[in-house]
């Protein structure tokens, strides 16, 4: 008998497909799409709404390839923004070979039985996988609960975890890669991430902006990255800051330029811990006049905003 090809023993041979991460904001998406990955690629802070755009994380093992699709949080839009937030996370779902909800275990069972959660569930013509994150802040009892709740209202397998401690990762990882369909790899085994490294560098100035202020400017704030020059060395690289008005280009700032120094001293040791070398890191605050309610400069810096939000 003829030997069937590479390329056919490769589709029967492995599972590969898109898993959505989606849920309410701050169930703990970002910090579990890390963990399943083994890499920091979704930042992460105490504060909710930090993803606002998809993050691609890939983790191959073996005959498994599994593309995890991190999204912004399940929200009601309140400006052109949070719509393409929440678009991002609509074409996640619809992508979906297999949709992973994450509920956070501290909510309450009516906050986690919300209408618009539900209804974004609908959206996917997948199968479901629920993991219910950070059972270590709950009695036992109580992430118990969550979790017949999962399997009685929504009709999936269900798994107890903490994504930030890792308890139950490798159960909920081994029923996702039996859920894949069986399908030839999408990308390289050694590849972990979709995006270019310019995204990663931006979103850790984002993050370090996140992390050291409160109220609306960290809401208020995107980072781009302008140059990126890698035949220096130390790296050099470029990010602009975009605040919506005036008064926050002056919070940031800081007196004397203290503000905007300490997030780039921040900054720079994440970004040389993530490019593994040495980086010249020259940031700017530059003012983008309502930013997140102009349909045009949303666009123009990378969001897909539906046309009827």
């Amino acid at each position: 008998m003829a030997e069937l090809p590479d390329s056919q023993h490769s589709a029967r041979a492995t599972r590969t497909g898109y898993v959505a991460l989606v849920g309410r904001p701050n169930a703990g998406k970002s910090t579990l799409l890390n963990t399943l990955v083994g890499e920091k690629l979704s930042i992460v802070t105490p504060k909710a709404q930090t993803t606002w755009q998809r993050v691609t994380g890939i983790h191959t093992t073996g005959d498994t390839q599994m593309i995890f699709l991190d999204t912004p949080g399940l929200l009601e839009a309140a400006d052109l923004l949070q719509a393409a937030m929440l678009e991002a996370a609509y074409g996640a779902l619809r992508e979906a070979d297999l949709v992973l909800l994450v509920v956070d275990a501290t909510r309450p069972l009516e906050e986690l039985d919300e209408r618009s959660t539900l209804d974004a569930l609908a959206l996917a013509d997948a199968p479901r996988i629920v993991a219910v994150n950070k059972v270590d802040l709950v009695p036992e009892e109580v992430a118990r609960v969550r979790v017949e709740w999962a399997v009685t209202r929504l009709r999936a397998q269900a798994f107890s975890i903490s994504a930030l401690r890792g308890t139950g990762i490798e159960p909920l990882r081994d029923a996702l890669a039996t859920a894949l369909p069986e399908a030839p790899f999408l990308y390289p085994a050694d590849e972990i991430a979709s995006a270019p490294v310019r995204f990663f560098v931006a979103e850790l100035v984002r993050e370090t902006i996140f992390e050291r202020y409160r109220q609306e400017i960290p809401y208020s704030v995107i980072c781009r990255v302008e140059e990126f020059r890698e035949d220096q060395d130390p790296l050099y690289v470029a990010v602009t800051a975009f605040v919506e008005r005036a008064s926050q280009k002056r919070i940031l700032i800081g007196k004397g330029g203290s503000g905007i120094r300490n997030v780039g001293r921040a900054a720079r040791v994440k970004i040389e811990h993530f490019l593994g070398h040495s980086v010249y890191l020259d940031l700017w605050v530059k003012t983008l006049e309502g930013w997140r309610r102009n349909r045009g400069e949303l666009t123009r810096l990378g969001f897909h905003v539906p046309e009827s939000p």
